[in-house]
């Protein structure tokens, strides 16, 4: 059994978003290997609130928002974001030649698929409390590990997304950790990028898999040209 790392197994078990077996995102993960874990959803963790921490989002006073969308969000910059202001994933990405946007199902709150056979999907999610730790590449890390244990920091490297609202429009960056899998037999080659922003109790996840590995390096450049990672707007 192969523990370094026992990738994507928390992807078909319970990640954050509850991800089930047989929704739209498992074709592209099928026959990947690693141990199953039981990964409780961390918002039912002791001591995580027990009602949710905002709803609309509403003008933070004293916060400038358009700074923050004007700057890099390092994962320092992440205590620049207003408390509890989720963040979102731009949905361009259909509009890049070769790509469509695909039923999702539960596993992802948007899916693409391109012709070269390889799959992208991405989610977001809130009521991330539990994971937060002294900073957000902290949390990130702790985010990996948490759904496997196998996935230790070490297994993680720094990578970046677009970070703003317009892909026709110069953006700044955002940092995200990423997983790499290289193709065994029988299973496609996948990226995932995640970033977990503590002070907004919020998190993104974008995975790129292609059956082909020789496919993966042009859908990872569309995913960083197309799909952005959108500053609040308060």
């Amino acid at each position: 059994m192969d523990r370094r790392p026992g990738v994507l197994s928390w992807l078909t078990t319970n990640f954050p978003w509850r991800l089930a077996a047989g929704a739209a995102l498992l074709p592209v993960l099928a026959g990947v290997g690693g141990c199953s874990v039981e990964v409780r959803d961390p918002s039912a963790v002791s001591g995580a609130p027990s009602t949710p921490m905002f709803a609309t989002p509403t003008i933070t006073p004293g916060h400038d928002a358009a700074a923050v969308a004007a700057a890099d969000m390092t994962f320092v910059a992440g205590a620049s974001l207003a408390a509890g202001v989720p963040i979102a994933i731009s949905r361009g990405l259909e509009e890049e030649p070769g790509w469509i946007l695909a039923p999702a199902g539960e596993a992802a709150e948007a899916q693409y698929s391109n012709e070269a056979g390889c799959v992208v999907a991405t989610r977001e999610a809130t009521g991330q409390w539990p994971l937060v730790r002294a900073d957000d590449r902290e949390s990130t890390a702790a985010l990996f590990t948490y759904l496997d244990p196998t996935i230790l920091p070490a297994y993680l490297t720094a990578a970046t997304l677009r970070w703003g609202t317009d892909p026709d429009k110069p953006s700044r960056s955002v940092d995200v950790l990423e997983l790499d899998r290289p193709a065994a037999p029988g299973e496609p080659a996948t990226v995932i990028m995640a970033r977990v922003f503590g002070l907004a109790g919020s998190s993104v996840y974008v995975s790129v898999s292609c059956a082909d590995p020789a496919a993966l390096p042009a859908a990872r450049t569309a995913v960083e040209e197309r799909l952005l990672i959108e500053p609040p707007s308060s």
